[in-house]
C-alpha cells in the first residue's frame, strides 16, 4: 500500500471520487456536492485556515487503485482548550481493511504530533460542528445535507485502532401529523390566550429584521452556553442571505413577547432530497433544477437546525406555543410529512429532554471518537453541560 499526501490534481480527483466506488452498492448514500468538499480544503474559502492548518492523504493499493482517504487538521483556537492539545481527522473513507485504516490513522497521528497535538478526534470537520461530524453507528438511512455517512464496518476500523467514544450525537424524528404529548396542546392554548405573546413564521420580505431577531435570541439563549461566543449582526445577515434561496419562510418560526423576540425555531427543507439527483455537481443546470424543485415544493422532509428560548421565558410554555403553531400550519397547508432534528450531543441533557418531550423517536446515532497519543493517560468523555 502507498499513502500519499494530496498535492496533485490527480490526488485531488482521487480523494473526491473514492466514495463513489466505496458506496456504489449502497442505496442510502447520497453523494455530497463536489464544491462542498473542495471548499473545506480551499484556503481562500475556509476561514478556519486563518487559525489552523490541514492536510489530506489518499491510500493506493499495490495496483495503484485508491482504497482509502483521510484528512488531518488543527484548529488552534479550540485545540488548546482541551485537557490535552487535540487535533482532528475526518473525511475518512476506506475499504474493509484494518491495516489500511490503521496506516492512515498512524500517518495523521504523526502529522498532528508534529503540530504539537497530544490527541485526535474523529471523524470531524475542519470547520463548524454542523457539518461532516461524527460516525454513524445507528440509523443507516439517507443522511441530511452535509452529514457524514459511512458503512457499518467503519466502527470496527476506528475502535480496533484504539479510538474511544468522546461523545454521541443523537438525532430525533417524528411524523409531522403525529399528535404530540397532550401537555404541549394545553400549554399552547393557555399561552395563545395571552395577547402579549404571538407566534409567527418568517417572511422573506423582512428577511434582515428576522435575522436581527435571530441574533438577539441566540446571543441571549446560546452565546454563553458551552463557552460559545456572541454572534454579530453582520455575520447573521450574511448567513440569512446565503440561506434565502433554499429557505421556506413557512418553516421558520419566532415567538414575541410585547413585540420583543424571545424564541426561534429554524428549519430548512432537507436539501439532500434535491442534491441526491445531482451526482455531486452544482453548475448552472443543477441550480435551475433546484429552483424548479423548490418552487414545486416536492420535498416532504423538514430538518430542524436551531431551537432557542431566551432564559427569562423558559419554562413558561413558549416552546409549546411555537411548536404547536408550526405543526398546525404544516398540517393545514400540507407542507411536510417528516421532521428530523440535527444532532444533539449526549452531553446536553436539557436539549435531549426537550426533543424527547415532543414524543420523538431517536432516528440515528453518530459517534465522535477521541484517541490519546499517550496510551497511559486517563481518558475522559466530553463534560456534561
Amino acid at each position: 500500500m502507498n499513502l500519499v499526501e494530496v498535492v496533485t490534481d490527480k490526488h485531488r480527483k482521487d480523494f473526491l471520487l473514492l466514495p463513489v466506488s466505496i458506496y456504489k452498492e449502497e442505496p442510502n448514500w447520497i453523494r455530497p456536492l463536489n464544491k462542498d468538499i473542495e471548499e473545506v480544503f480551499d484556503r481562500k474559502k475556509n476561514k478556519f485556515f486563518r487559525h489552523g492548518d490541514c492536510t489530506r492523504f489518499v491510500l493506493y493499493d499495490e495496483n495503484g487503485k485508491p482504497i482509502g482517504r483521510i484528512a488531518a487538521f488543527v484548529n488552534e483556537r479550540t485545540a488548546k482548550k482541551e485537557e490535552q492539545p487535540t487535533g482532528g481527522i475526518g473525511f475518512f473513507e476506506c475499504v474493509n481493511d484494518r491495516a489500511a485504516a490503521h496506516l492512515m490513522f498512524d500517518r495523521c497521528k504523526e502529522w498532528l504530533q508534529q503540530k504539537g497535538m497530544e490527541a485526535m478526534d474523529g471523524p470531524v470537520n475542519f470547520g463548524e460542528r454542523d457539518s461532516w461530524w461524527g460516525l454513524i453507528t445507528e440509523g443507516f438511512h439517507s443522511p441530511q445535507y452535509k452529514m457524514n455517512y459511512n458503512l457499518p464496518y467503519y466502527k470496527d476500523l476506528f475502535e480496533s485502532y484504539g479510538f474511544q467514544t468522546y461523545f454521541e450525537q443523537w438525532c430525533y424524528s417524528l411524523r409531522i401529523a403525529d399528535r404530540l404529548q397532550e401537555k404541549f396542546y394545553r400549554r399552547y392554548e393557555d399561552l395563545k390566550k395571552n395577547p402579549e405573546y404571538r407566534a409567527e413564521h418568517l417572511r422573506k420580505k423582512n428577511l434582515l429584521k428576522y435575522a436581527d431577531d435571530f441574533c438577539t435570541i441566540y446571543n441571549k439563549a446560546w452565546a454563553k452556553h458551552g463557552g460559545g461566543k456572541e454572534l454579530e449582526r453582520k455575520q447573521v445577515h450574511g448567513f440569512f442571505r446565503k440561506m434565502k434561496p433554499v429557505m421556506d419562510e413557512e418553516a421558520i418560526w419566532f415567538v414575541y413577547y410585547k413585540d420583543e423576540p424571545i424564541a426561534m425555531w429554524i428549519n430548512l427543507p432537507d436539501l439532500n432530497q434535491y442534491f441526491k439527483k445531482f451526482n455531486g455537481k452544482f453548475g448552472l443546470i443543477e441550480k435551475l433544477r433546484l429552483l424548479w424543485m423548490l418552487k414545486r415544493k416536492v420535498n416532504r422532509k423538514l430538518i430542524g437546525l436551531v431551537f432557542g428560548i431566551v432564559p427569562e421565558h423558559q419554562g413558561k410554555g413558549v416552546d409549546a406555543l411555537m411548536i404547536v403553531a408550526g405543526q398546525k400550519h404544516f398540517v393545514e397547508e400540507n407542507l411536510y410529512d417528516d421532521f428530523e432534528m440535527q444532532w444533539i450531543g449526549d452531553f446536553n441533557p436539557k436539549m435531549i429532554g426537550i426533543a424527547e418531550g415532543l414524543g420523538t423517536k431517536r432516528s440515528r446515532v453518530l459517534r465522535t471518537y477521541r484517541y490519546l497519543f499517550d496510551r497511559t493517560k486517563e481518558f475522559h468523555r466530553h463534560p456534561i453541560l
